[in-house]
């Protein structure tokens, strides 16, 4: 099955093409990579503040430490657009699978088995991005902490962004497990989720809070 996200990558669309696509019938891109986009976004943002930190004399002592940071958010950011794309690669494996023939007991069968494989697909991808947004808040915690305090308003944003990652791309975990008939599996992935949106919200609400109040303050 081609989709409109084979033509082009979804990394290599401008934003309004993006969310022009967003925004259609067309069945890709939708909630997950829409999830992997903001978290994407979180890590861009962590990525500003760290260089709006390094090279100031006053940031000297922890430099080293933001660098590392921002080394990893790079990754990230990378990877979390790569999991945007391949987002929809794995729905369009789901919508084909629903396609398959099954008019046949061997038809059937094979229909079973490729669905069941394409499902547990379309459940990992979103559960790989809920916890690389986890990953990443925890990097930001460090950079509220050590990074330039004319931009951690920055951070604050890239928290609420990292935040609707997680909890956005769960959802697209759920609405595939549902559909597994490998109860078992499909309760593993939906209890690696909650935990995660669990660990995840928890820091994101507390880190908002503090950055909320430093604001304030």
């Amino acid at each position: 099955m081609r989709t409109d996200a084979d033509e082009k990558q979804i990394s290599e669309m401008q934003v309004e093409e993006f969310l022009e696509k967003l925004s259609s019938k067309a069945p890709v891109p939708g909630g997950g990579g829409a999830s992997a986009l903001a978290g994407a976004l979180a890590a861009a943002l962590g990525l500003m503040v760290g260089n709006l930190t390094v090279g100031k004399k006053k940031y000297a002592g922890v430099e080293a430490r933001v660098k590392e940071i921002m080394e990893q958010l790079e990754q990230l950011r990378e990877e979390m657009a790569g999991l945007a794309q391949k987002d929809a690669q794995v729905f369009a494996l789901v919508a084909a699978a629903y396609a398959l023939p099954s008019g046949t007991e061997e038809e059937k069968a094979h229909k079973d088995v490729v669905m069941e494989a394409n499902l547990l697909a379309a459940s990992r991808v979103p559960l790989d991005a809920a916890q690389k947004a986890e990953n990443l808040l925890v990097l930001l915690e460090e950079l509220e902490e050590k990074g330039s305090v004319m931009a951690v308003s920055d951070v604050g944003v890239a928290v609420q962004m990292a935040r609707a990652a997680i909890t956005g791309a769960v959802m697209n975990v759920y609405i595939n497990t549902k559909s597994m008939k490998n109860r078992e599996m499909a309760r593993q992935l939906n209890q690696a989720s909650e935990a995660c949106v669990r660990r995840g919200t928890e820091l994101a609400d507390r880190l908002y809070g503090r950055i909320q109040a430093r604001l304030l303050s």
